[in-house]
């Protein structure tokens, strides 16, 4: 995820970063143009004061605003999803941060205080990886056996928490662990498993294919007969005009496309490294600052 300075205006305005969409765009803008060019050249050639054609720019005019609406309704969602995503991985921090405080709480050895920080940051590590359809074993904490264990099973990130829920029943066997304490920390090991249902809901729930694909066809087919309603208005500067629709319009709708899916390696994407790194921190720091 990019760190900036909303405040920063100029810089922000001048500056040309890599997940700018011109330089995804840049092909497609000249397509357009040359399509644009050769609209104009034909109306002005061969319909110059059509007073039909030159009129077709109230209709576009209002087919514009309906478009917007719905480009505004894709950000939005998009954007709900991206969020959404981030609350999730908020939660997994809080989680995390309350199951640690109640097990250094708990009169058990420091090294079983150590064995679920240790889980606990593998958790958050595992969560990250799953969601980018990878599993790195040398980013996880971990022993042989346990190993072993997370390598027969498909789901990281439930295996995780398997071997959290056998060392809690192995001490509460021990009578180390109290029922009321065992159902304390249990409503933190069922948050951490709706934190990863709910972002893969997320990830492979994507908007429906016939809304995407109408609103592209939409705006391909409004952006490339653009200059035949403002030629007879703007003569070659509708080429311009054409060219600037386009770029917004489909900006808008990559952009969309980026943060709805927002556990991925893009620039938009959140910062689940960060937030990873951030629990393993506080994890550990709360165990060895008993």
């Amino acid at each position: 995820m990019i760190k900036y300075n909303p405040k920063s205006w100029v810089k922000l305005i001048f500056a040309l970063h890599k997940s700018d969409t011109i330089r995804i765009l840049w092909k497609e803008l000249i397509y357009v143009a040359l399509l644009a060019i050769a609209t104009a050249w034909v109306e002005i050639t061969y319909f110059p004061n059509n007073k039909a054609l030159s009129n077709l720019n109230i209709v576009y005019s209002l087919v514009g605003f309906v478009i917007s609406l719905l480009l505004v309704f894709r950000t939005n969602t998009a954007y709900d999803r991206w969020w959404e995503g981030r609350k999730k991985w908020g939660e997994l921090v809080n989680d995390s941060r309350n199951f640690m405080v109640k097990i250094n709480q708990f009169n058990i050895s420091q090294a079983d205080k150590l064995y679920f920080a240790r889980m606990v940051s593998n958790y958050a590590i595992s969560c990250k990886d799953h969601l980018v359809h990878k599993t790195i074993f040398e980013n996880l904490d971990l022993t042989d056996k346990e190993r072993n264990h997370l390598a027969t099973t498909a789901h990281k990130p439930m295996g995780i928490v398997d071997l959290i829920y056998a060392k809690l029943f192995e001490l509460k066997k021990q009578g180390l662990v109290e029922k009321e304490e065992f159902r304390s920390i249990d409503y933190n090991l069922n948050g951490f498993l709706n934190m990863i249902g709910a972002c893969e809901r997320i990830k492979y729930t994507p908007i429906p294919f016939s809304y995407s694909l109408f609103i592209k066809k939409f705006i391909f087919i409004y952006t490339s007969t653009l200059p035949i309603a403002f030629v007879g208005v703007l003569g070659y500067f509708s080429v311009v005009v054409t060219v600037l629709v386009f770029y917004v319009l489909v900006s808008m709708e990559i952009l969309a496309e980026e943060i709805e899916d927002p556990f991925g390696l893009d620039d938009n994407d959140l910062p689940t490294d960060e937030i990873s790194t951030r629990i393993k921190l506080v994890s550990h720091n709360i165990v060895n600052h008993k």
